[in-house]
Order: C-alpha cells, then sequence, then structure tokens
C-alpha cells in the first residue's frame, strides 16, 4: 500500500476506516514508530483481516461508551452503570490481549528473524510500562 493511500485511509473516520478495510485482501503495513528520529524502527505487517476484527471489536465498545454516556445523561442506578463500565474494561483487556498476540508471533517473531530483536523487546517493554497499571 503506497503512503498516499494509508494517508486516505487514515483520515476517515473509524468506522469508515474498517469498512475501507474491508475491500482489500492484502497485507497493510504501517511504520511509524520513529523514536523521534524519523526514522522508522521496525515495520509492523498485519493482514487486513486482523485489522478489520480489532477495528470492528473497537466499534462496539465505541457504541457500548456511547451507551454508559445515554445511562448517565438518563439518571440510571450507579450500580448499572459501573457494570456497564467493567463491561468495557473487560472488553478493552480482550483487544489489548489480541493486540498483544498479534505483536508477540508477528512482529516480535520478524525481528527475531530479522535480527533485531533487541530494538522490538525494548518497544513492548516500554509500551508494557505504560499499558500496565
Amino acid at each position: 500500500m503506497n503512503g498516499s493511500n494509508r494517508l486516505g485511509k487514515e483520515s476517515l473516520p473509524i468506522s469508515q476506516q474498517a469498512e475501507h478495510s474491508q475491500h482489500h485482501d492484502t497485507e497493510h503495513e504501517h511504520t511509524d514508530h520513529t523514536h523521534g528520529t524519523g526514522e522508522p524502527a521496525h515495520p509492523h505487517v498485519h493482514s487486513e483481516e486482523s485489522l478489520r476484527r480489532i477495528a470492528n471489536r473497537l466499534s462496539r465498545i465505541e457504541g457500548h461508551v456511547r451507551g454508559i454516556k445515554t445511562m448517565v445523561q438518563q439518571n440510571s442506578p450507579c450500580p448499572d452503570v459501573l457494570l456497564q463500565i467493567a463491561a468495557v474494561r473487560g472488553a478493552l483487556d480482550k483487544v489489548a490481549r489480541i493486540v498483544l498476540d498479534e505483536h508477540l508471533t508477528e512482529c516480535i517473531a520478524r525481528a527475531a528473524h530479522e535480527g533485531n530483536i533487541d530494538v522490538e523487546i525494548k518497544e513492548l517493554k516500554a509500551a508494557l510500562d505504560r499499558f500496565l497499571p
């Protein structure tokens, strides 16, 4: 995918990005891990199907959050709101597990094969430090 196609897709709203992804059966590559240097540290290549599944999950979570907002606006009971917030947390955790699993099986494995595993491990540790409580 060339840079202009990526830019065009990224400028779409999330729901349209997911729809846009459904029309491509190719691999997707993004290289936005620049570490402030402007040079990509490594490519991340993920299948369009994988990206579509993750985007669809996030769209459902987005709708769930809007539902919680409506509950609050309608003065729903606090325990009901908290229960829905817990459901969203669980759904986000599931998406994070999927992303982490794919990163380990695809990106880390590729880095090991290409001989730049140290950079990839360092990035993953930094991301996990920010992600985990």
